[in-house]
């Protein structure tokens, strides 16, 4: 795990041109860990990408630059420009395949249909989570699958966003689609129905 401990260090890095990562996490915060481990599980070593760590409770000069209220949340850098955050611990599929695809330009070729933020709010439990989730698979679309019996900041954004507590809920690019809804689903992801 390469540590830094200021702006100036993370500036320094990604303008080296080559994808960089950035998890700014907190220590002590299980969620944090969660995301640290996970990252860690994921990372190639030796690979065409960069991943940094940064504890905010030492390093304070970073969040603020790009608007970060809460931790974990991974940055991404491509050709030394800020480009997105992903929020929260995911599993190491999850972090491989944001490595992967911007590594490997194959991986996001002419199959994959969206380059849109998706996020699917489920639970262990509901069946049609799992539908919805096989559905956005076969149609290679990937998105971030949040369990929201876990994440109850997740589950409160959820309820704040669709006005609804029920699962599965879908948050493309900020709009929220509850139940699975494939018409809506298909039309905002440009997914052609069979």
């Amino acid at each position: 795990m390469e540590h830094i401990q200021s702006h100036n260090e993370l500036i320094s890095q990604i303008q080296e041109g080559k994808p960089t990562y950035l998890l700014l996490y907190k220590s002590g915060s299980d969620l944090s860990q969660c995301a640290v481990k996970n990252i860690t599980k994921a990372k190639k070593d030796n690979a065409d990408y960069t991943v940094l760590f940064a504890d905010v409770t030492t390093v304070k000069d970073i969040h603020g630059n790009y608007g970060i209220t809460t931790v974990p949340s991974l940055l991404e850098f491509q050709k030394g420009e800020f480009k997105k955050v992903i929020k929260g611990c995911n599993s190491p599929h999850f972090y491989k395949s944001v490595f992967e695809n911007i590594v490997s330009p194959a991986a996001g070729g002419a199959g994959r249909k969206s380059t849109k933020s998706v996020i699917v709010y489920s639970t262990p439990s509901c069946p049609w989570c799992n539908k919805l989730k096989t559905y956005l698979r076969q149609n290679n679309i990937q998105f971030q699958d949040i369990d929201v019996s876990k994440n109850q900041s997740a589950a409160k954004r959820m309820m704040k966003g669709s006005g609804q507590q029920g699962v599965p809920q879908t948050e493309i690019n900020g709009q929220f689609i509850v139940g699975f809804d494939k018409p809506k689903i298909d039309k905002l992801l440009n997914i052609n129905p069979n």
